[in-house]
């Protein structure tokens, strides 16, 4: 089984029926065929292979005739050996940045989760100003109530009209502005948080990509320990025909044979995990960006709002200020009041959905990537964890 060719080649010996390969042994044999025939660089491994080997066997061969075999035949066997160790030593060690090295993604899905902690505390901060942009809009609503009670009425006390009207429009005035500096430093901090995760993100969708098309790396590594393990077998199983009787022989091989097709199943098993292994990590970086880029969405979307909302309350304390230096002008600009006091709710109930909806973003986003991870086989952190729900 050398120069992606059958193990039957002419000049090789006949093996004894006991160590004709299984369908399992076929089976890895055929599909170390199929990768040497792909693999440039299994292309020549595999011919150095079967020059040492062909070497090992001809030795052998011509001291056949005696009982023993000679400390040159062993120097040959041992030195054939030893080189097609160090030669799969050498494509596993060229090959070793590919295989089981994701901390960086651990790092990466803390760094998520620290993150999504600090939306959600944004999330919170949004609450607390709905909270205040709510009161406002009471005490505009409560002015339009005494407006509407006062416009019957006659002249208050001390001669003055529409006092309680007036009074409920000074305190919207004096009231605490709804959306403090701290709040939006605090959007644009997470805002740019949320960017620099994306772009880490892509980067590392990008680096798992080469990662995917490196996995023909991974099978060279596997289809390299399994031919030389197979041909390590059949060296010895020769030097045992030179040195002992064929009941011998045959028992050894038949003793062998077993390791030969357990390491292609061994070394097919490995590959396909570190495959699944490279795909869940795929998923999860997938998972990450999708919610991130809805993160975004929603922090977008919440920041036209309340600029939206800063318009009105602007627009309704003008008209305040207005009033409340022309009193004279109250019955007009009542009617302006009622008419931007419906957009200022309306916007504020938009406001108070799209923070709900950014909480529930993050809340599921969290709980879809622990769940993902719960498949992940890396080492769990230790200490405290951001990653509660």
């Amino acid at each position: 089984m050398m120069g992606c060719q059958s193990s039957k080649t002419k000049g090789s010996p006949e093996p004894s029926s006991k160590v004709k390969p299984d369908s399992q042994l076929e089976a890895d044999l055929s599909s170390y065929e199929t990768a040497c025939r792909h693999d440039s660089t299994l292309q020549i491994f595999d011919a150095s292979l079967q020059e040492r080997t062909n070497h090992v066997i001809s030795t052998l061969a011509a001291s056949s005739g005696v009982q023993s075999i000679s400390f040159n035949s062993l120097r040959v066997v041992t030195g054939s050996l030893l080189e097609t160790n160090q030669a799969v030593v050498k494509i596993i060690l060229e090959s070793q940045r590919d295989i089981w090295n994701n901390p960086d993604l651990f790092s990466l899905v803390e760094e998520y989760f620290e993150n999504s902690k600090k939306t959600l505390d944004f999330c919170t901060a949004l609450e607390n100003c709905l909270k205040r942009a709510r009161n406002n809009q009471l005490i505009i609503q409560l002015a339009v109530n005494y407006f509407d009670e006062e416009v019957g009425l006659g002249v208050g006390p001390e001669g003055k009209k529409f006092v309680k009207t007036l009074e409920e429009l000074r305190k919207f005035k004096a009231a605490e502005e709804p959306f403090p500096k701290e709040f939006f430093l605090l959007l644009d901090s997470v805002r740019r948080q949320q960017e620099s995760m994306l772009q880490k993100l892509l980067a590392r969708k990008r680096k798992l990509d080469k990662k995917w098309k490196s996995l023909k790396t991974w099978r060279r590594v596997s289809n390299v320990l399994f031919v030389a393990t197979f041909v390590s077998v059949l060296i010895f199983s020769v030097v045992a025909a030179a040195i002992a009787a064929p009941p011998v022989v045959t028992a050894l091989a038949g003793a062998l044979s077993v390791p030969i097709g357990s390491v292609g199943r061994w070394c097919n098993s490995l590959w396909k995990r570190y495959e699944k292994e490279v795909k869940g990590q795929m998923e999860l970086t997938d998972t990450m960006d999708f919610f991130t880029r809805i993160t975004i969405y929603d922090i977008d979307d919440i920041r036209v709002l309340v600029r939206r909302l800063e318009i009105k309350i602007e627009s309704l304390l003008q008209t305040a200020d207005f009033v409340l230096a022309q009193e004279d002008a109250l019955k007009l600009s009542m009617d302006e009041i009622k008419r931007k006091l419906g957009e200022f709710m309306e916007i504020i109930e938009k406001l108070g959905q799209q923070a709900d909806k950014c909480s529930h973003d993050i809340r599921m986003a969290r709980a879809v990537i622990l769940q993902r991870m719960m498949k992940e086989p890396s080492t769990p952190p230790t200490g405290d964890s951001p990653w509660e729900l």
